[in-house]
């Protein structure tokens, strides 16, 4: 049997008779450029992510530099995070030309781990010592929140902010010691990708700030569009970063099924967690599943630990089944970032996990007979 590692055909068939309508809407009003459709997304998204602001940016890499840009970030400075992501996560502290300091993962949850984040401020590497530490800006890998009561308390205790990179984990929940809280919701800014894949996908790139402060949202606003306010004048220098109305239009649709979607990748995951039980596969760990949140991990990925991984990875493909490495480089071991001075052992967490994690499908529109294929092929090679 085929199974791809994601179908969204089958998540479109189900939702074209809404999505076409509001696409003709807006063909009809010719206003392609923020407006209605993208003002109304960003109420929804406000309240759905539990915070007074959103904002429709052009991607969730944009999202972080817009947030960057908006605490000041430039020369100089540097932003702690995880070397365990997707490039953009460290592409746009660079892009601004400051720079990212490393703390290793929890190899549990791929997070980053609060103790390490703690010493590396507590103690930079001395090629570091001379830089203003600025912000952290903790990832919520696969859809399941870091551990952001440490974190924000690390963040206080260094006078540093905190940028939530949440592009993978919108609606994801955490239990802080204040009450639940969804990502996006904790530090001064959440970003948010809409890339097709992840739980809530356009129809091609989008993103989305969120927070809780009034003037940093205003400033937001501004970035988005170069600066301006009003129309030609600019009183800073930003950029071209909104999201399009006709992303926005779609997004509005999908926004409403998007706990369903969540339910669905929970209940795959279960199914998974019962087949590799006792095997030599390791399942992802839901460290909050206890813990009184109902979103306590919303699975964009399904991610596996394997021994020989490049080998079940073949296997799979080999037999039709979708399969992909996030990631198989650790951001340190890049080649455009040799000039950091990290060296390979530095992050050993973070490399292990980069030659031993593999994501499944879990996209909510498998079947039970899909779901066995895929077990089925993985087990056979583990």
């Amino acid at each position: 049997m085929n199974v791809p590692l994601l179908d969204l055909k089958a998540q479109y068939a189900g939702l074209k008779g809404e999505i076409i309508p509001v696409i003709e809407e807006l063909c009809d009003s010719q206003m392609f450029i923020l407006g209605a459709a993208v003002e109304s997304f960003e109420k929804k998204c406000a309240e759905y992510c539990g915070t007074r602001h959103a904002v429709g940016i052009s991607s969730g890499t944009d999202a972080l530099l817009v947030a960057l840009m908006a605490l000041g970030v430039g020369p100089g400075d540097a932003v702690v995070t995880t070397p365990f992501s997707f490039f953009g996560t460290v592409g746009s502290i660079v892009r601004l030309g400051a720079v990212p300091v490393l703390a290793d993962i929890d190899p549990v949850t791929y997070n980053i781990d609060p103790a390490k984040l703690d010493a590396v401020l507590e103690s930079p590497p001395d090629r570091f010592k001379d830089l203003n530490f600025k912000a952290i800006m903790p990832v919520h890998l696969y859809g399941q929140c870091a551990e952001m009561d440490s974190i924000m308390a690390i963040a206080e205790k260094h006078g540093m902010s905190v940028v939530e990179d949440a592009c993978q984990a919108i609606g994801a929940e955490y239990p802080a010691s204040s009450g639940a809280r969804r990502a996006g919701a904790m530090g001064q800014f959440g970003c948010f990708s809409f890339f097709p894949s992840k739980n809530l996908g356009g129809f091609g790139d989008g993103g989305l700030v969120t927070t809780n402060d009034d003037s940093l949202a205003e400033k937001v606003v501004k970035l988005r569009n170069h600066g301006m306010h009003p129309k030609y004048y600019h009183s800073i220098v930003g950029g071209n970063f909104r999201l399009d109305a006709l992303q926005a239009a779609v997004l509005g649709v999908k926004l409403a099924y998007l706990e369903s979607w969540h339910d669905g990748r929970r209940e795959n995951a279960s199914h998974y967690d019962r087949r590799f039980e006792g095997s030599a596969v390791q399942t992802p760990t839901a460290v909050y599943r206890d813990k009184g949140v109902k979103n306590f991990h919303i699975y964009n990925q399904y991610v596996i630990r394997v021994p020989d991984r490049d080998a079940v990875v073949a296997h799979l493909r080999d037999s039709g089944i979708g399969c992909d490495v996030y990631y198989p480089l650790s951001l340190h071991e890049q080649e455009c970032f040799r000039n950091w001075g990290y060296v390979k052992g530095d992050m050993p967490e973070s490399e292990k996990a980069a030659g031993e994690v593999m994501a499944l499908p879990i996209y909510p529109e498998l079947t039970a007979e899909m779901l066995d294929a895929v077990a089925d092929a993985v087990l056979s090679k583990c």
